[in-house]
């Protein structure tokens, strides 16, 4: 899963200083592609990346859904709920290929220069960019981005860039971002990530504030009209000046993508079948088993279909706030761990369709196995006397329900590690031993389908004499209560790329536990976790880069933060067949915006006539 910088976390900027100037002395080629290790697949003069067709038809409209509501144009603060394509008007300076672990080639600039060392980078804009209304894209407009997004976005931005010292104009067109002294090959791709916003259009308002204003972008589509929580279209940007450059050859060929909100994914479902939108990738396996029996499937209108990919799944999990008194133990989040039945999970509500979560990293060479390597036991040795003791002797393994006795026996284990903690059964209930309080907390969801997950686990802890409340609510109370770590648990999800790095510190570091918006969910603040990120950011190759990932996959699983849940290694997608879509599917898997609208297929799949409300 490719980095993204629609997100919300944080670090402080660091305050390092930067290199001496003599670091300047060396004077590298610019070049349009740049690899995290060794060179990037596509060399200069590529006309367009493998995975898509250069002569795709322009054309059409893309239909699909969201859930929940939005009520803010602006996906760069924690404030609101953005709008599901309210990214799309924006484009970074570079930009990545699906095709590799992690390379990114020229859009907003022209060209890269960075020294061997990675100490610092200079991009060249090109200087044909321009915003929509016409202006032109300068070196001021990228420093402004810098400056905004860092002191007044998300807590993200903060993170990601924490470790530039110091960002500089040396022309209209070209800037240079000086790093603090340390390994971090990654720094340069980063800065490549950063949305490109207009000075002019915000520098007089209100950036920390939800609008309903589109602001000024410069990317392949523009709002073209949206009503709060109904719907937004965005309308493909007829003069827009990157649309024959490499990277964007035979990508954005719809003329219109609209997006239309629904209360949740079942009523949602029942749309997608009336025809109301063209597009559902399914992340529920009971609905992608028994939901799509319907007569445009059978009559080849509907298509089912799995696109492979090589992405890491990333966690999702039971997340527990250790900021609750009740979640410090690791004792007792382990003993939780051992009353959710997965296997029974998958078998009866997941029609068998998953594989259990084992690594933070599943479905990639990034995911720890068996007892670490020679290498990984020169970074964990000196951190022993602040890791747990298992991660040297033993492979971390969920707790599994083996037969019909499995899951009695794992509630034995799970009793006896409660009591460990200090927890003691009173007439049927389990309390503190010491205050007498009870063992009680509140699974908090934002959707009614993992009620039906989450009920059966809570059953599982009643046995053990815990009360645990499962309380969906709206998406706005959600995410205002997940931002403000209001919570006891949730269903949580990092995704993970082939090149994890900087966003590490947004997931785990100390410095973002109590920063509000945060992905540091959990609330983990430990010394050791912080050396393992950093040994990662610092990693100077793609087999030590493996090696540190397994070390900090180790600390995390056997913190027992999580409550590991479930992956598959296909995207599952049904879509009306009014698509055409390039033959090749790369690693990070299908690409939506490389699809195109096949006049002859649209003709013959259902749709509304031209006036007909929607």
């Amino acid at each position: 899963m490719r980095k993204l910088i629609v997100a919300a976390i944080g670090l402080l900027l660091a305050g390092t200083a930067g290199p001496a100037p003599a670091a300047f002395a060396e004077t590298p080629a610019p070049v349009q592609g740049l690899a995290m290790y060794g060179q990037p697949k596509y060399g200069a003069g590529f006309s367009h990346f493998d995975y898509v067709n250069p002569d795709a038809p322009k054309g059409g409209e893309l239909r699909l859904e969201a859930l929940g509501t939005f009520d803010s144009l602006n996906p760069f603060i924690v404030k609101g709920d953005p709008a599901a394509t309210a990214a799309m008007p924006f484009e970074t300076l570079l930009v990545p290929s699906a095709d590799e672990p992690f390379s990114e080639y020229g859009l907003i600039a022209e060209s890269v220069e960075v020294p061997k060392d990675r100490s610092w980078v200079v991009f060249d804009l090109r200087k044909e960019a321009r915003f929509h209304d016409g202006s032109p894209i300068t070196a001021d407009d990228v420093l402004f981005s810098f400056d905004i997004l860092r002191s007044k976005g998300s807590p993200f931005f903060r993170a990601y860039y924490a470790s530039v010292v110091k960002a500089e104009k040396l022309a209209d067109r070209k800037v240079r971002f000086i790093f603090a002294k340390g390994e971090n090959r990654e720094l340069p791709l980063i800065l490549g990530q950063m949305p490109i916003l207009s000075k002019k259009s915000w520098q007089h308002r209100a950036f920390d504030q939800t609008t309903l204003d589109p602001p000024l972008g410069s990317g392949p589509y523009r709002v073209e009209s949206f009503e709060p929580g109904r719907y937004i279209i965005m309308k493909r940007v007829d003069n827009y000046w990157g649309k024959d450059l490499p990277v964007n050859k035979g990508l954005y060929n719809f003329d219109r993508i609209r997006t239309d909100y629904y209360r949740d994914s079942t009523v949602a479902l029942e749309a997608f079948k009336a025809g109301e939108y063209d597009l559902r990738p399914e992340n529920e396996s009971k609905k992608w088993a028994s939901g799509y029996d319907f007569p445009a499937v059978t009559a080849g209108q509907v298509k089912l279909r799995k696109f492979p990919n090589q992405r890491p799944t990333g966690m999702q999990a039971y997340a527990f706030n250790i900021r609750r008194p009740l979640f410090q133990d690791p004792r007792v989040r382990q003993a939780l761990a051992y009353a959710f039945d997965f296997e029974w999970t998958n078998k009866n509500l997941f029609y068998g369709q998953y594989e259990r979560t084992r690594s933070y990293f599943s479905n990639s060479d990034l995911a720890s196995s068996g007892l670490p390597s020679p290498d990984e036991l020169k970074i964990l040795t000196p951190l022993k006397d602040e890791i747990p003791g298992e991660v040297f002797t033993t492979e971390y393994q969920p707790p599994a329900v083996k037969g019909p006795e499995g899951l009695r026996h794992n509630l034995r284990i799970a009793a006896g590690l409660l009591k460990e903690a200090g927890w003691v059964v009173k007439d049927g209930k389990l309390v503190n031993g010491k205050t007498g309080q009870p063992f009680t907390f509140e699974i908090l969801l934002d959707q009614p389908v993992w009620e039906r997950i989450s009920l059966p686990f809570a059953q599982n802890l009643q046995r053990l004499g815990i009360e645990a409340k499962v309380r969906t609510v709206d998406t706005a109370q959600y995410k205002n209560r997940v931002d403000n770590f209001d919570f006891d648990m949730i269903v949580a999800a990092w995704g993970e790329s082939l090149s994890p790095g900087n966003e590490q510190r947004e997931f785990w570091g100390s410095a973002t536990a109590d920063m509000q918006g945060s992905r540091n969910l959990v609330g983990i603040k430990s010394k050791a976790i912080d050396t393992l990120i950093g040994e990662v950011v610092a990693a100077p190759d793609r087999p030590s880069l493996v090696t540190r990932v397994h070390a900090l996959d180790r600390v995390l699983l056997w913190g027992h933060y999580v409550i590991p849940h479930w992956h598959i290694s296909y995207d599952r997608v049904a879509y009306w067949d009014k698509f055409g879509m390039p033959e090749v599917v790369p690693q990070q898997g299908y690409q939506m915006m490389a699809w195109w609208i096949d006049p002859a297929k649209a003709g013959k799949v259902p749709g509304r006539k031209k006036g007909e409300k929607r």
